[in-house]
């Protein structure tokens, strides 16, 4: 088995000083203080351009210095990625390949000699086929995608092999989606558990890939880097940079791949919603907010590039962009009024900022900048936010598992009763070892569907059981408690007294 981890290392543009120095110190600095501590330690990381833009403005060069350095062992392996986190599929094709190539401009002037990218990471693992071409063409080797890139279905992929993208040379790097959610959702907190998780894969010929927030450790879920290091130092988990895939399995197959990103699942992908979070048409808002991009890009692309202030504006427009002033308005579940304000703000502030600018776009571009914000503020005040979010846990994740088996009664009832037993085994053994989090999470997990409460949950609790431990001893547990029902019932519908 060879494990591949990327970590994707983002902060918006012009993010607070705050945040960044209690990042720096949660995460950044310690992962890589961990990653030169571990000479076996192998990762792929990815920077963007402007988190490391703001790690040299507020003094972190020495953090920058020892992912290099860590790079120059052998450790680390960068990739490219969208300098300001664009969606690029949904971006012009010159505007997708301006945020890569300004991102590697960035990573080399941070990083110096140190970064040799061969693969990419899109922003949110956002991927269409038609930005294969685009890649290939940027001198990209890989690009990592999720597994339900591969078909649109999970567990489609063959992990001995490597793919092709048709019609390119490019490779697609299938990351695991489960198994990748689980490390994120901190179920498994120390690399026994994460063993376990893995379940036969550990054991096998084949390749495990999997990618994150690189937040996650230390920052997101505290103290969670040291699962990390675990992973480092365990023999048992054998560490590769995602290029060394490319040599350990040569085998190859070509693959038509499917638009998707790494939060989508087969339900967004047979609906056509796999951008849903950036580009929801029944969201007026997004409608509003591609119309003001719309309006800045063509404003700049037609602007005379040899007038004076032209180059203010191109540069205005680049962070401009970001996929963030999106994904807050979606209010599936995701709100916030600040980055909706932020991002409306640079877009007219470019458009401001375009030499030779008509009144009649200025004037455009000041009323959709108003209709942005005034109907996010009545989105709040009216409580449409609030229902949008409950509207927004589509009704496939909004049946209960208790609805679905101990109130139907029967032989559903038996799963229910195994459910209830492995999650109850789990917590008292997290308890005796002492992970207390672990036990925590268990107990809350038998609270949530005792009373329905999973249904709020992105992220089921069964779901989390079943990454926890191997599928085939989950299902054993299940047969067990069925086969004690079909014991017991009679050979009636109906139950009798004696």
């Amino acid at each position: 088995m060879f494990w591949a981890n990327l970590l994707h290392f983002y902060q918006p543009y012009r993010q607070k000083r705050e945040i960044i120095d209690a990042i720096a110190a949660q995460c950044y600095r310690p992962v890589a203080e961990g990653i030169l501590a571990n000479p076996d330690a192998r990762i792929t990381i990815n920077f963007t351009g402007v988190l490391l833009d703001q790690l040299a403005e507020y003094g972190y060069g020495d953090v920058i210095e020892m992912y290099a350095e860590a790079a120059r062992r052998g450790q680390v392996e960068f990739v490219g990625s969208a300098k300001y986190h664009t969606t690029l599929p949904l971006l012009p094709a010159a505007e997708a390949l301006r945020q890569i190539e300004i991102n590697d401009e960035a990573n080399r002037r941070h990083l110096g000699d140190a970064y040799r990218r061969r693969g990419i990471f899109l922003p949110e693992m956002a991927y269409h086929p038609k930005l294969a071409p685009l890649l290939e063409k940027a001198g990209f080797d890989w690009v990592m995608v999720d597994e339900l890139a591969h078909s649109g279905k999970m567990g489609t992929v063959d992990y001995t092999k490597q793919y092709i993208i048709e019609g390119t040379k490019l490779r697609a790097i299938f990351r695991e989606h489960r198994l990748s959610a689980t490390i994120m959702s901190a179920g498994p907190r120390d690399t026994q558990a994460l063993k376990d998780a893995a379940g036969t894969a550990l054991h096998e010929r084949r390749m495990i890939v999997t990618a994150m927030d690189g937040e996650t450790f230390g920052h997101h879920r505290v103290g969670h880097e040291q699962l990390l290091f675990g992973m480092f130092k365990n023999p048992e988990i054998n560490m590769v940079r995602v290029s060394d895939l490319l040599e350990e399995f040569p085998k190859t197959e070509e693959v038509k791949t499917v638009a998707c990103t790494w939060a989508s699942s087969e339900y967004d992908i047979e609906h056509g919603t796999e951008f849903v979070s950036w580009d929801d048409p029944s969201n007026t808002i997004h409608q509003l907010q591609w119309e003001l991009m719309n309006l800045v890009m063509r404003t700049v692309h037609a602007a005379d590039k040899s007038a004076a202030g032209y180059e203010i504006a191109r540069n205005k427009l680049d962070p401009a962009l970001a996929s963030d002033q999106f994904f807050w308005a979606t209010a599936k579940p995701w709100w916030m009024i600040e980055h909706i304000e932020g991002g409306a703000y640079y877009l007219l502030d470019t458009l401001q900022h375009v030499p030779g600018v008509s009144a009649a776009d200025i004037s455009k571009g000041l009323d959709l900048y108003h209709q942005i914000m005034w109907m996010s503020y009545d989105w709040q005040r009216t409580g449409k936010v609030d229902a949008v979010i409950s509207s927004g846990q589509d009704k496939k994740i909004r049946i209960p598992l208790r609805t679905g088996t101990l109130e139907k009664g029967g032989v559903d009832a038996a799963t229910w009763d195994a459910y209830i037993h492995l999650m109850s085994t789990e917590e008292k053994a997290a308890a005796k070892r002492g992970d207390y989090e672990a036990a925590i999470l268990w107990r809350d997990g038998m609270y949530k569907l005792e009373h329905k409460l999973d249904i709020y949950d992105a992220w089921y609790v069964t779901d989390l059981l079943k990454s926890r431990l191997p599928n085939k001893h989950v299902e054993e547990v299940i047969a067990e408690y069925k086969a004690k029902y079909d014991h017991i019932r009679g050979g009636q519908v109906e139950q009798r007294s004696n």
